[in-house]
């Protein structure tokens, strides 16, 4: 039934109604799960049921934030088949973010078999509705009980699943950021280019001050100048100005989104100019302020591409496109979801069908 080790969950739950789904806040059946020792390596890979974690009060997770993550998706397409969309790309990135917080590397192959196994096993959690997907959360946390500033000596991997529908609940609406000098998500040679559960902590309190404004995400400035667009909390961002694409560089201090390098390449393929460059807010007033920024929008896994339809900075709210998706967004938007669910060529081959066992559970 699988490569791996297989406790089946005696209780098996019954999925929610795919048009019920939210993001984040319904898990499958099962987990998998591996662990880490100095002097042994990685070891003991195998499929549980979805379980509480039991850990000590000093684990260095909880002092030290040695923990990250990754995140991708799992598509039933009309055909009835599972794609996972770049888990290759995925594992990779998760190795980077490792790297950063001293945490010891995973075989990636190993990493991307952990996906396909589990998804198989739970595989009627993937939904059906177009606009569903089954969310896979790689995660590494360090588990060795001390207290002191230094890398732990254990660890835990562990794959979770989310059936889920849209992240934003605009959806493929626009939606609302607001631009802000006022706080840092991060600065080169920081955790920034890393999945890290700090990074993501950082972001709170300034997404909480947006949502009280009546936006939906922080547009993030860099941390020196305060002038250089980076990224949004949940997406990179990119701007058409004129005939050219304009994102921000990877520095150091963004993080290398999958959705992001496939934007890119799809660009590429059309022809379309593309300047990865630093672009100052004043530089985007202006542009709007002139007509020529046509369109505006954020790629990541979550919300595969999400429009911009308006724009806030010092008190004042600028309107992008009348508030409308442009035909940019919206091809490629088109581009990236025909892929995941197999409905649009895929020249490059980046949604990897599952070779599905016989289910775990009728």
């Amino acid at each position: 039934m699988t490569e791996f080790p297989l406790t089946l969950n005696p209780e098996p739950k019954a999925p929610p109604p795919d048009a019920s789904l939210k993001f984040g806040t319904v898990f499958t059946d099962h987990m998998f799960v591996m662990n880490y020792a100095a002097g042994r390596g990685w070891f003991d890979p195998r499929i549980e049921p979805y379980h509480a974690l039991a850990l000590d009060p000093a684990t260095c997770v909880l002092h030290y934030a040695q923990a990250v993550f990754d995140g991708l998706k799992a598509f039933r397409g009309a055909d009835g088949k599972i794609r996972l969309f770049r888990p290759d790309r995925h594992a990779a990135r998760l190795n980077r973010s490792c790297a950063r917080l001293c945490i010891p590397a995973l075989d990636p192959a190993l990493v991307e078999r952990s996906f396909r196994a589990l998804v198989g096993v739970d595989q009627r959690w993937v939904p059906k509705l177009p606009g569903t997907a089954l969310y896979i959360r790689p995660t590494v946390i360090a588990t060795e009980p001390f207290l002191g500033v230094r890398p732990s000596e254990s660890y835990l991997y562990y794959v979770i699943l989310s059936p889920v529908g849209a992240y934003y609940p605009e959806g493929i609406n626009p939606v609302k950021i607001l631009a802000t000098g006022e706080h840092v998500r991060a600065l080169p040679g920081g955790l920034g280019a890393a999945k890290t559960a700090a990074n993501y902590a950082a972001s709170l309190y300034p997404a909480e001050e947006a949502h009280r404004l009546g936006f939906t995400q922080v547009l993030y400035l860099d941390g020196a100048e305060h002038r250089f667009l980076e990224e949004v909390g949940t997406m990179n961002i990119m701007l058409k100005i004129g005939e050219e694409v304009i994102t921000p560089p990877l520095g150091g201090s963004i993080l290398a989104g999958i959705t992001r390098e496939s934007v890119l390449a799809l660009l590429g393929d059309w022809g379309i100019k593309v300047v990865e460059r630093p672009i100052s807010i004043e530089e985007v007033v202006a542009a709007i302020a002139a007509g020529t920024l046509t369109e505006m929008w954020g790629t990541g896994t979550a919300a595969v591409i999400s429009p911009v339809g308006e724009l806030g900075y010092k008190e004042k709210r600028y309107v992008i496109r009348n508030g409308g998706i442009g035909t940019l967004t919206q091809r490629l938007y088109d581009a990236i979801v025909g892929i995941q669910y197999g409905t649009a060529p895929d020249p490059r081959g980046w949604a990897k069908p599952l070779a599905l066992p016989e289910p775990a559970l009728a």
